[in-house]
């Protein structure tokens, strides 16, 4: 693995560059004009100069004998304006790894650039780096988030550049060591463990989520998420390397070899198992009913509770007439999306009639997408035929600026924001399973999705069957289909990780029905009704990636923090070497004089 040769380069540099002490440079000959020019063996001096100092000629053996420096080692990063460049270029190329772009090979380029761009820096610069990457990369990704406040997208993208800035110094730390692809690798996870949980616990744009439609995807399967963005990032690194590998091309071999085998092992992904299902694994008929809503380009106009309700009632009674015609087959579960039913059922008699009657007239259970009160709680409700609601699952993780209002003071000094969600949410604390029959159903709602710990949670619950309730239609007043459709991809990358099928019913679209190999089975377009039926495997066997559960996170990241603390020490032991040398230096010029 790569070698950067950074030991000593402080010193080394005094001597190549001319800034000796004792010469007109190191201000001290216009001070002793008498003094001869000290004259270094690297510029060039003749026999004559060289006899003709023989006081400084006793001097200079420390001088002489400074450890040679490599070439790869003075070898210095692109300038700091056409760095910034690269950094703000690898933003751009990352967030168009993401849908609705989905260029899935830009994940591997843009943790190379960043390397490319962090090179040789310094610390200051790094962080300059680091947030020209980072606002480059979140601002077009949350751009979405304009729809609900400028200031909310604004404070979340910031947040988060600032928090790659600060990271990506220790990045620039980590390039100082030996074997640094691999460090990179690990600091990628690192980063990302640390987003998911603060400072608003936002999992948004994680390398491993680009890949939904990339041959790479199925390593999710053997370390989860973590695992690919490691693969990834260690690709982008060993790019990197072969990129700044000096010449002659004999020196690019070993660069090239890494490269070749770090792209060969991503790409691997793709001759892993499909998780297609064997004979005799037991299925169920599963439909999504996408009810839509009102669309209006003001989020007021838009909210018409009874309305959405209505919707998705008179969606659900019209599969129970195709049904009752054998158009289509009964399902055995019928799922709801998330706020279908944003009063609360038992405080109104009105809403608890058209569930109910819907509930009756497909005569199956319905899984609803509900508002409870006392506290306030987002919830999944199963709704069963004669009984009503008989369970709920209660959303565990909340939306910052959605579900809760961070900063809420400070926010309601200058916006009115606060004021549509006047009291937070009550978080859930636990996995529910919902018993069906044969099916074992496990719910995460929305923005869940986007967390390992939650979804693997259902999973070793024992569900066979997992359901994403989402409502996107905030985001969508627009047109945008950016968080639509990241969202999508990692419910897609979520049934490959567990080997489980998935549905997503959404308000507005984009619902779906995906297949264990992440394939999408059927969906629908945006802002019109729909109702989806497939017929699903159910899969109860365990992957690696849930046997695992969080343990890659844990060991990546210890590995980064082990690097950093590297890379931390080897820059505190050249700074010592470097104003060692010039201390010697020093000395050795004043005994010559």
């Amino acid at each position: 693995m790569p070698q950067t040769g950074e030991a000593g380069h402080g010193a080394a540099d005094a001597v190549v560059g001319g800034g000796v002490p004792g010469t007109a440079s190191g201000g001290r000959a216009a001070d002793t004009p008498a003094q001869p020019p000290v004259i270094s063996a690297r510029a060039g001096a003749t026999p004559a100069q060289a006899g003709a100092t023989p006081a400084h000629a006793a001097a200079t053996p420390a001088q002489a004998g400074a450890t040679p420096v490599p070439a790869e080692a003075r070898r210095q990063g692109v300038p700091t304006l056409l760095a910034l460049v690269i950094a703000i270029v690898a933003g751009l190329a990352l967030e168009a790894a993401f849908p609705p772009t989905g260029i899935w090979p830009f994940a591997v380029v843009a943790p190379a650039l960043l390397v490319i761009a962090l090179w040789r820096r310094s610390l200051r610069g790094s962080f300059l780096v680091g947030l020209g990457f980072g606002l480059a990369f979140f601002i077009p990704l949350l751009s979405w988030l304009i729809n609900v406040a400028w200031y909310a997208w604004a404070a979340l993208a910031i947040a988060e550049a600032v928090i790659f800035g600060l990271f990506a110094i220790g990045q620039r730390l980590m390039l100082r060591l030996p074997g640094w692809p691999v460090a990179v690798g690990c600091w990628w996870v690192g980063v990302e463990a640390f987003r998911d949980r603060w400072p608003y616990a936002f999992p948004w744009g994680r390398l491993a989520m680009s890949q939904a439609q990339a041959p790479t995807v199925r390593w999710v399967s053997i370390g989860g998420p973590t695992l690919l963005t490691f693969l990834l990032a260690l690709a982008g690194a060993a790019l990197a390397w072969l990129v700044l590998a000096p010449y002659p091309v004999r020196r690019r071999i070993v660069p090239a070899l890494c490269f070749a085998a770090a792209a060969g092992l991503v790409l691997a992904g793709g001759l892993l198992p499909s998780g297609a299902p064997g004979a005799g694994v037991p299925t169920a008929e599963v439909a999504a009913v996408q009810g839509n809503v009102p669309h209006s380009r003001t989020l007021a106009k838009q909210l018409s509770d009874t309305d959405v309700t209505g919707n998705h009632a008179a969606a659900t009674e019209q599969l129970a007439e195709q049904v009752k015609a054998g158009s289509r087959p009964a399902p055995d579960v019928v799922i709801w999306p998330e706020d279908s039913a944003d009063i609360d059922p038992s405080t109104d008699p009105y809403i608890y009639a058209t569930i109910s009657d819907a509930v009756a007239a497909i005569d199956r259970p319905v899984l609803i997408g509900t508002l409870l009160q006392n506290p306030l709680r987002n919830a999944g409700q199963l709704w069963l035929p004669g009984r009503g609601p008989v369970a709920i699952y209660v959303k565990r993780q909340l939306v910052p600026f959605g579900e809760y209002i961070p900063f809420r003071s400070l926010i309601s000094s200058f916006s009115s924001l606060p004021s549509l969600q006047p009291v937070n949410f009550t978080a859930g604390h636990r996995a529910v399973v919902f018993h069906l029959g044969k099916v074992r159903l496990g719910d995460v709602i929305c923005y869940e999705v986007g967390f390992d710990n939650l979804v693997s949670s259902e999973v070793t619950a024992g569900a066979n069957l997992l359901t994403e309730q989402t409502n996107d239609a905030d985001f969508e007043l627009d047109g945008q289909l950016g968080e639509t459709l990241q969202q999508l991809a990692m419910a897609r990358i979520r049934a490959i990780e567990f080997d489980r099928s998935m549905v997503v019913a959404g308000t507005t679209g984009v619902s779906a029905i995906i297949a264990p190999d992440g394939a999408l089975i059927s969906q629908s377009r945006t802002w019109q009704r729909a109702l989806l039926e497939e017929r699903v495997p159910l899969l109860s066997n365990a992957t690696l990636a849930e046997r695992l559960g969080q343990w890659p996170e844990i060991v990546f990241s210890a590995l980064a923090v082990a690097a950093l603390a590297a890379g931390l020490a080897s820059a505190v032991a050249e700074r010592r070497r470097s104003r060692g040398g010039r201390s010697a230096l020093a000395a050795g010029d004043n005994t010559a004089q």
